[in-house]
Formats: C-alpha cells, structure tokens, sequence
C-alpha cells in the first residue's frame, strides 16, 4: 500500500499548527492551504481507509441524528 497521502496530510496539519500561531490575515491563507492539503490526502487515500472512513461517518451520523 502507498503512503503518499501521508505527505500532504502532514503538510497540513504542520501549515494548521501554524494557522493557530498568526493570528493576521496570512493565517486564513494558511488555513486554506491546510484543507486543500486535507482533502487532497483523502484523494490520495487508499480505497481501504476510504472505506473505514466512510463506515466511521455512516455510524457516527446516525448516532447523531437519534
């Protein structure tokens, strides 16, 4: 299985600790940048883990919605 969704991810959540340190308008582009790294990473994802994450939604959804 690859990990090169894991480079993205880390970049990320690296750019997302250090959205929470400015607090100038640069954060709200380094926050951007953070959730397009995110979203890539899930892209990116195996099928495999794209699947728990999808299973982990579903059930987390409908405990909510009870």
């Amino acid at each position: 299985m690859p990990l090169f969704f894991l480079i993205p991810l880390f970049t990320g959540l690296a750019t997302g600790y250090l959205s929470k340190k400015c607090n100038d308008e640069v954060a709200y582009l380094i926050g951007l940048f953070t959730i397009i790294c995110l979203v890539l990473s899930l892209v990116l994802a195996p099928w495999q883990i794209q699947l728990v994450l999808l299973i982990l939604i579903i059930i987390s959804t409908n405990r909510l919605l009870r």
